[in-house]
């Protein structure tokens, strides 16, 4: 899939739209959306306070949105772009689900698995590799994180 760069922040606004809806509930603002043949087939936002599950992060809800939208477990056509950096779990499950290329926004130095921390989306000893683009709205996804800890950190003081 060739992107342009116009479609790269469209498709990344619209997880950044998903973000906002995480905020909202009182969730890390992460969203995610999985596009296929320029279409978004799925979206999500993180939902582990809602559902009360560790695993309900925005990617692996997008991935579970896309199988049954798809009808397959595997997601050979679609790219996924999500707000933050993916985790070890997230980055597990996008390979897993052969998703062949992720963008993402910001880095995520404490927990980031595509780049920061761990390479697991490209690393050649595994029988799948995802590509990798990070910095679409950088600036715009590392803000709503910022935002959303500084008020959590200011309301935790009071």
């Amino acid at each position: 899939m060739a992107f342009t760069q116009e479609e790269k922040e469209y498709f990344m606004g619209q997880a950044l739209l998903e973000a906002q809806k995480a905020a909202a509930n009182e969730e890390v603002p992460i969203g995610a959306v999985i596009v296929r043949e320029g279409e978004i087939i799925a979206r999500a936002f993180n939902r582990r306070e809602l559902d009360g599950r560790a695993t309900h992060h925005a990617e692996i809800c997008a991935i579970e949105a896309a199988n049954e939208a798809v009808g397959n477990w595997r997601l050979l056509d679609c790219a996924l772009f999500v707000t933050i950096e993916p985790c070890v779990m997230c980055s597990g499950a996008i390979g897993l689900a052969r998703i062949p290329e992720i963008y993402f926004g910001a880095t995520n130095p404490k927990f980031g698995a595509a780049v920061s921390l761990y390479q697991i989306l490209e690393d050649t000893r595994l029988n799948h590799r995802v590509a990798v683009q990070g910095g679409v709205l950088e600036i715009e996804c590392a803000n709503i994180m910022k935002t959303f800890f500084q008020k959590r950190r200011k309301s935790s003081k009071e």
